[in-house]
């Protein structure tokens, strides 16, 4: 059987990458008018606004308890929703779930793998999840035994490419959603270990995720090392809106706590602040002094102050309205790697690559 070729399509067929070219040319040139829409709305700084507010006065917060116990670099934590457990995980393979108030330890499990970059509590604090350089999520049941061999009863959930950079609870035990260093953020069944939905959009490294507050929620953000920040439909797995104005990969994001706005930390040593419904950055939290990336970043309660760790062995608190740092926390020896408020927010846990967390108030 022979085919007659039409001429205009063989041409056609000569040159894909000057349509290539066009393509990328017509997107470049729909950023630009985006970006210019954009500015035309961006009338007015968040300081110029807030200049009438009262300034924050002086601050002072102490370190209260140190938990030690890891024996390497502690690199996620999580609170659980009874205000005193918290969750850690390690470079040194450990998970470990901490009693806050009295330092004791209550459960330990060993991971198959060291660097275990993510953990999170279970909404009913019946479970934690971990995982990290093993590529999986894995979730451990908790008992009141604290001589039962939880490694037995591991579920392993999520399975990615690449490692597991971030993973958090939705609104109850039964899904969990999960960011990787294979570029995509998925949600799961905790029971089925079933991929619901997979969100695709990022260029590199996914390395953190921050569900939206409201009950209702059902938008999450993520950042990655393509300097992006994206905010996700869970329902339909569309990008909604992304957002790209850091010079660097982005370490950690957080929700405003009414849900209209976003903070997120860079290695180009700033925070910044997204606003949802503006759909622009509206505030720069940095300084001439500040040279370090911004690893973690979480809000106080009220949304008035930005809590950021960093990798010259400090934690920032910043005015969020003013854009002013309002106070410098000095404790640990070594990089701040994640850094949680406490879910009644009257305290916050701190971990570091010195393998010790700290609870400040």
């Amino acid at each position: 059987m022979r085919f007659s070729i039409n001429p205009e399509m063989a041409t056609q067929e000569v040159q894909p990458n000057e349509t290539l070219t066009n393509l990328k040319a017509e997107s470049d040139t729909l950023k630009t008018k985006l970006e210019d829409e954009r500015a035309k709305l961006h009338d007015v700084e968040l300081h110029q606004v807030a200049e009438k507010v009262d300034g924050l006065g002086q601050f002072i917060m102490k370190t209260r308890r140190t938990l030690k116990g890891h024996g390497n670099k502690v690199l996620c934590m999580d609170w659980c929703k009874d205000k005193r457990r918290i969750v850690s995980s390690s470079q040194d393979g450990k998970v470990i779930v901490w009693d806050a108030f009295t330092t004791n330890k209550e459960h330990a499990v060993t991971m198959p793998c060291t660097w275990v970059m993510a953990c999170a509590y279970a909404p009913s604090g019946c479970a934690v999840a971990c995982g990290g350089l093993d590529n999986k999520c894995s979730v451990y049941p908790l008992s009141l035994d604290k001589n039962e061999n939880l490694a037995a009863k591991k579920k392993s959930v999520a399975m990615h490419t690449n490692y597991l950079s971030a993973c958090s609870f939705t609104n109850s035990d039964m899904q969990i959603l999960t960011s990787s260093g294979d570029g995509t953020c998925a949600l799961w069944d905790v029971e089925s270990g079933q991929l619901l939905q997979s969100f695709h959009g990022h260029a590199a490294d996914v390395l953190c995720l921050d569900l939206a507050p409201s009950e209702t929620g059902n938008t999450f953000v993520s950042g990655g090392c393509d300097k992006k920040a994206n905010v996700w439909d869970m329902r339909s797995g569309q990008c909604i809106q992304s957002f790209e104005t850091h010079e660097s990969d982005i370490n950690s994001v957080r929700y405003y706590p009414s849900g209209d706005a976003f903070a997120s930390g860079s290695d180009d040593a700033t925070c910044r602040l997204y606003d949802l419904r503006a759909d622009r950055e509206v505030a720069i939290y940095s300084k001439e002094s500040i040279i370090f990336g911004a690893s973690s970043v979480d809000f106080s309660l009220s949304g008035r102050l930005l809590f950021g760790g960093y990798n010259d062995y400090t934690i920032n608190v910043w005015d969020v309205l003013k854009g002013t740092r309002v106070s410098i926390l000095f404790g640990h020896e070594n990089r701040v790697s994640t850094l949680r408020l406490s879910p009644d927010g009257t305290a916050f846990c701190s971990g570091s690559w010195d393998h010790t967390l700290r609870i400040w108030a």
